[in-house]
């Protein structure tokens, strides 16, 4: 099972999870393989290249249908060159900001941020990641400026927030909450629709907003390359229901924060145009661009 990020980031956590489940479901042994670079493009394109044979799979994310908006050449399109099987999961994002941001709500922040002309920055983990797509699109729907900082990663992203060098940004719920509980971050709001149980007293953005266009989260599904025999795919989809029905693996990633979403293979190729849409259109109008 190939995941196109490096070891311990959510993505990675969720397929291990998954993949051990799968496994069992499976009657086999799968091996995660963390291939990242390029934005997840390097996993993807490796995963395009593979025989179609059953034996490699593809733990996409949300990064795939922002490829194609992001990169003139990605060397790959998520629409046509694998076999989407099902949705797995989705993890929420988190508004953080710096403990010393005098601030106690998003609507305190959103009023503060407004006072503060050019003087707020937020971070992400690189240019065209969905952490810097999900402020951009923040900083306009709520009409504040901030310049954004762009980090090689989420971990360094989140060491100049705990710093100070940052004011806020978006988090996975599963990265923030460490750094949550020790206090040097606050958690202003979820971008899920509704309350998240590891954050019970922090509302949703669409309660402090009154907009739903906020509500994203890093989803994550399973594909196979583009070509795979029709007994595979009929194999590997009836395990992976089986899969991500498992009251096992669905208390494992809620424990994290991750929230499972399953499905039909046709209601996750309308998952990803719907997504793929979306984010062009942000992309588009905040002039992201990736490095």
């Amino acid at each position: 099972m190939v995941v196109a990020f490096a070891p311990g980031g959510s993505a990675d956590i969720n397929a291990r999870a998954v993949g051990q489940q799968l496994s069992k479901d499976l009657g086999g042994t799968i091996v995660v393989e963390n291939k990242g670079g390029a934005g997840g493009n390097l996993g993807a394109q490796d995963v395009k290249r593979s025989a179609p044979d059953g034996y490699t799979f593809f733990y996409a994310t949300s990064a795939v249908v922002l490829a194609p908006s992001l990169y003139a050449s990605p060397g790959f399109d998520p629409y046509t060159d694998y076999v989407p099987i099902s949705l797995t999961a989705t993890i929420p994002l988190v508004l953080v900001v710096n403990k010393d941001i005098p601030a106690q709500s998003a609507t305190e922040f959103i009023a503060w941020a407004k006072t503060q002309k050019g003087k707020v920055n937020y971070a992400s983990s690189g240019t065209g990641a969905l952490l810097h797509l999900g402020g951009a699109l923040f900083t306009k729907e709520v009409g504040i400026e901030a310049t954004h900082i762009a980090y090689k990663g989420s971990a360094p992203a989140v060491t100049d927030l705990l710093a100070g060098a940052t004011q806020f940004m978006f988090l996975p719920i599963n990265e923030a909450m460490p750094h949550i509980k020790g206090g040097g971050i606050r958690a202003l709001a979820v971008s899920h629709d509704k309350r998240v149980a590891l954050l019970p007293n922090v509302p949703t953005l669409r309660e402090v907003t009154g907009k739903s266009t906020m509500d994203m989260g890093a989803w994550q599904g399973l594909m196979l390359p583009k070509g795979a025999p029709a007994d595979v795919v009929t194999k590997v989809t009836a395990a992976l229901q089986k899969t991500v029905q498992s009251k096992e693996l669905i208390d494992r990633l809620d424990s994290q924060g991750s929230i499972m979403l399953g499905g039909t293979q046709k209601q996750y190729v309308d998952y990803m145009r719907a997504e793929g849409e979306r984010w062009a259109r942000v992309i588009k109008e905040t002039g992201a661009k990736a490095e």
